[in-house]
């Protein structure tokens, strides 16, 4: 293209004050406001400048006119007004996918909390007094019941949970943690980090693999404040190894007169076993076997909002509360609520595996699975004859850091577009309305449906046409 041919190109752009009378964008002014408008449609004339001014000389002018602005401007502003935080569908098979918001709340107890969303709420106030109350002490009750703990509270996740007790109890003073739990958890924090930033001075005993009771005992100090046992919730050291059990620690620590302090990591509530998965330690168990203080997730295995749960004995509960950082880690109202409502379903099996999803996922039979999955197949085919399809035995996993090498049998829907290669069927995929996230495997798309609801069966395969057609 000649200079001047572009310089026309140029002049020929509208100007915004025109494109603000146009039709198109009198109806976006009537849903959103004019400077936002407005800015839209100026990045949309600054795009189709870059345009033309990079077209190669010699090369195709193009044509562009008020439509073509108009249509770039409405991405724009489509991107500016679409929440990023959205809805989307999880067939990867990977039940607490971490990139889609780890646990799926409980239909029930999301509708249950409407009111208060919408409205005020008794956050922190005692309705028989009318005088101010402490927020954590509206789950305490049930999470005492739940566990066998004296008392609880809640903090906003489980790295502040460790961060907060060490502050409290073992500032300038040592914690006794096994080499085998030093843990990295997501982010690439690892539990030395916090505990420096506790104040607390971090001894290690033992080895990767071996820790002996022996171990503890001579790393006791007269500055030893606790013993720290980190449940290793997102790895496994397998072959040789040992470690103590929490009884034992237990039994050491009251004798030394020191602190034991549990960190569970996914925090079970219930024995996993009875959803056909490895038992992981619950924390009754470690109240049980002696544990001062228990640390866990609530938005892992017990499937709430995120938080740090912390339960044990009452004067280091209550210790915590009046330490200076628990107005820093503590949670809102809407925590609380998912919190509370969430736990009351784990008071009935039946009813936790009806209603919660994470539990649901867990124990849905294989015939239920084949059943979800011929559907899904029909649909598809239907929807996208050229695409070849086939049912796969797979595996799904619980993910988020809970039981990493536990595999839970499952089947998925692979797709194979010709001309189409997976990665960039599984990112049309995504980019669709309907967000549906799967996993790639063997050069091909593979939909698992463990992870999704027979609901969303009929929105994969529209949007797959959608993608595809």
């Amino acid at each position: 293209m000649v200079p001047d041919e572009k310089q026309a190109l140029l002049r020929a752009l509208p100007a915004v004050t025109d494109l603000l009378k146009s039709n198109t964008a009198v109806a976006w002014l009537q849903h959103h406001p004019q400077p936002l408008v407005a800015e839209c449609l100026r990045r949309a004339l600054a795009a189709l400048r870059r345009q033309i001014l990079e077209v190669e000389d010699g090369g195709p002018a193009g044509l562009i006119d008020v439509e073509a602005v108009l249509k770039l401007a409405g991405e724009l502003l489509n991107q500016a007004t679409e929440p990023h935080v959205r809805e989307a569908i999880n067939a990867t098979g990977i039940i607490l996918h971490t990139g889609l918001g780890r646990a799926v709340l409980a239909g029930t107890v999301v509708d249950s909390m409407l009111g208060e969303l919408k409205g005020y709420c008794t956050l922190a106030v005692d309705r028989a007094s009318g005088e101010r109350a402490e927020r954590d002490e509206l789950v305490e009750y049930i999470l005492t019941q739940l566990t066998g703990a004296e008392a609880a509270t809640v903090v906003n996740n489980n790295a502040a949970a460790t961060l907060l007790v060490l502050s409290a109890v073992a500032a300038q003073k040592e914690v006794i943690v096994s080499r085998g739990q030093l843990i990295e958890i997501g982010g690439s924090f690892r539990l030395p980090e916090v505990m420096a930033q506790s104040g607390a001075r971090l001894v290690e005993v033992g080895a990767t693999n071996r820790t002996h009771l022996r171990d503890y005992e001579r790393a006791i100090t007269e500055t030893t404040a606790a013993i720290l046992r980190v449940h290793p919730s997102n790895y496994r050291v397998v072959g040789f190894t040992s470690e103590v059990a929490l009884p034992d620690l237990a039994e050491l620590a009251r004798r030394r007169r020191l602190l034991l302090i549990d960190d569970l990591g996914a925090g079970a509530l219930v024995d996993l076993a009875l959803f056909g998965l490895t038992h992981e330690p619950t924390v009754r168990e470690s109240i049980d076997a002696g544990a001062d203080l228990v640390l866990f997730s609530g938005d892992k295995l017990i499937g709430a909002g995120q938080s740090g749960i912390i339960v044990g004995k009452r004067a280091l509960i209550e210790r915590l509360r009046q330490h200076p950082l628990m107005r820093a880690v503590r949670v809102d109202k809407t925590c609380l609520m998912l919190l509370e409502r969430t736990l009351h379903l784990f008071r009935e099996p039946a009813r936790l595996r009806a209603e919660h999803p994470t539990y649901r996922m867990l124990s849905e039979s294989m015939e239920v699975l084949k059943a979800r999955a011929e559907q899904l197949l029909r649909l598809i085919a239907a929807q996208v004859p050229k695409a070849k399809l086939q049912i796969r035995p797979t595996q799904a996993f619980l993910g988020s850091g809970s039981l990493p090498t536990e595999a839970i049998p499952s089947l998925a829907v692979t797709i194979d577009v010709p001309g189409l290669s997976a990665n960039e069927l599984a990112r049309r995929l995504r980019l669709d309305r309907a967000c549906v996230f799967g996993r790639i495997q063997d050069d091909c798309l593979l939909l698992d449906v463990r992870t999704l609801t027979d609901e969303q069966v009929p929105a994969i395969a529209a949007a797959l046409f959608r993608v595809i057609v």
